[in-house]
């Protein structure tokens, strides 16, 4: 079984994001970027079903700039067997990223595609639902535990997935698209000799307008501003003075 890991190149969690001066999006010039941790579970998980002998090869995908080989590597460096980067200087919304994607999936043929459910830069959680639509393949969300039927070959994936009232569990057929939550895995660290024979993996560049593809915007953004600054707190002396506040000051008694 093939599978396809789709990822992407966001700006490292644990860096402060700066907005542009004249607001027109997020600096990135000279801003330490890294493989989204969502995607970076969706590899994790696709690494484990290679090694468990349910998958044959772990193929990953990116939309981006040339700089995201970087991210690719990253992922080869964990253990996938080659990447494709559908280069562009453009950026795209969901609905166009789920189109290139659609593309891909139809040139590879993989019978499962498994990618984070959503991004920490936009936070859209759209791509995985519109790629499915686009395939016209069945799909589950936020999976927390991925589980295969015995035998050969594998038809059906049953997953778990977590919902405002706990934990619902699905039986999907294959071929099918996989979101991925923070609790399925807990993804491993490169080894040195594994980030040296990531050099060496195939990474194949395909550019975005060889693909055929009409795209057009469907979205503008406006204007990006950083959230208000949050004034400070006030300490009280005693419980009846913090009951006063809030029946007075917040109103919320």
């Amino acid at each position: 079984m093939k599978i396809l890991v789709a990822v992407k190149r966001v700006i490292d969690p644990y860096v402060k994001v700066r907005v542009k001066a004249d607001k027109s999006g997020v600096e990135t010039q000279n801003v330490k970027m890294s493989l989204n941790p969502f995607d970076e579970i969706a590899v994790e998980e696709a690494l484990r079903l290679r090694e468990k002998n349910i998958a044959s090869e772990v193929v990953v995908v990116t939309v981006g700039q040339a700089t995201s080989q970087e991210t690719l590597r990253h992922a080869l460096a964990m253990g996938a067997d080659r990447a494709i980067l559908v280069q562009s200087e453009a950026s795209f919304c969901s609905l166009n990223i789920a189109k290139i994607l659609h593309k891909v999936v139809l040139d590879e043929q993989p019978q499962l595609v498994l990618m984070g459910k959503q991004s920490i830069d936009g936070d859209n959680n759209q791509t995985p639902q519109m790629l499915a639509a686009l395939l016209d393949w069945p799909q589950a969300t936020f999976a927390s535990k991925l589980t295969f039927e015995d035998g050969a070959p594998i038809k059906s994936i049953r997953v778990t997935r977590e919902i405002d009232g706990g934990l619902e569990t699905l039986d999907v057929q294959l071929p099918a698209v996989v979101s991925t939550d923070l609790r399925l895995n807990e993804p491993r660290y490169s080894s040195l000799p594994n980030i040296m024979k990531a050099k060496q993996k195939p990474l194949h560049i395909l550019p975005v307008d060889t693909l055929g593809l009409t795209l057009k915007a469907h979205t503008e953004v406006l204007s990006v501003s950083s959230p208000k600054v949050r004034s400070s707190g006030i300490k009280v002396d005693s419980v009846e003075a913090l009951i006063d506040k809030l029946q007075h000051e917040a109103k919320v008694l």
